[in-house]
Formats: C-alpha cells, structure tokens, sequence
C-alpha cells in the first residue's frame, strides 16, 4: 500500500488506468452485446477524458471518504495487512461504481441525444458494473498493480 501522498498519487493514476480502461472495455462490450477489435477502438476513444474524471473522482472524493469508512468500521491499526488492502479496496470499489455508472449514463445520453432515460441508464448500470469491477478489483487489478507499483517503487525509494 502506498506510504505517502506521492506514492498514493502514483499508485492511484496506475490503479485508476487499469481499472477505467478495463471497464470502459466492458461497458463498450455490454453495449455492442459483441467484444472485438472495434469494441476496443471505441473504449480507447472514450477512454481518456473517462480516466480523467474517474482519477479527480477517486482522488478528491472517494479515496478519503473510503479509507476514513474502512479504518473506522471495518479495519483497525493492528488488522493484517490483506485485511486492509481489501477493505480500503471494497470501499473504494462501491462509490466508483455509483459515480462512473452515473458518468457512463451521462455519455451515452450525449451520444444518443436523449437524456429520458439517464436515471434507468445509471440504475441499471450500477449492478452490471459492481459484479464485475469488484471481483475485477480484488483478483486481477489489485494484485497486480501493487506489483508493478512496487516493482517500479520499492518500499521507502518514493519521497514524501
């Protein structure tokens, strides 16, 4: 886990790359109901002003606000260390979800030029996109970004 405010910056634009890339992936795919190369060509297009918001998101809302819920209610300074980790990551994983199944409605209420039906859009989206960016999270993203982040930054090598 990242020890400082520099580390956690760095962390997050890894985490937030991997995750918003992946679920713009699986949105796309949801949409098209087909996953090919065009699926991924309109995920990428879409991709970075989604990755931009997600990481102000992530950032300036949600990181505190899920850190300060998993280390009141859920962790104490003494949990083991995975025990952490998948706190802090369930309670980021649960309002990302809410707030970019909100920003995915929102798009494709442009792209359709019909905002009717945004509320249903944002409703609906909000289970498709939690079955899969929780497990998504935990098994795959997790892991593997805390790899690379400390393969690239081993632990006390990033100044505060």
């Amino acid at each position: 886990m990242p020890q400082n405010k520099r580390e956690s910056f760095i962390y997050t634009v890894i985490m937030c790359f991997t995750m918003v890339l992946w679920m713009s992936i699986y949105n796309v795919t949801l949409h098209t109901g087909t996953f090919n190369a065009q699926v991924i060509k309109d995920a990428w297009l879409g991709f970075p002003i989604a990755y931009v918001f997600a990481a102000c998101m992530d950032w300036f809302v949600v990181s505190g606000l899920a850190k300060g819920f998993a280390f009141k209610y859920l962790v104490k300074p003494d949990s083991s260390t995975l025990r952490k980790v998948i706190s802090v990551s369930c309670s980021m994983v649960v309002p990302m979800v809410i707030i970019m199944s909100l920003y995915g409605a929102v798009e494709a209420s442009i792209r359709m030029g019909d905002f009717s039906n945004v509320l249903f859009i944002w409703l609906t989206n909000i289970p498709k996109n939690f079955v899969m960016a929780l497990p998504f999270q935990l098994i795959i993203a997790g892991p593997l970004v805390r790899k690379v982040f400390r393969t690239i930054f081993p632990e006390g090598k990033v100044l505060a």
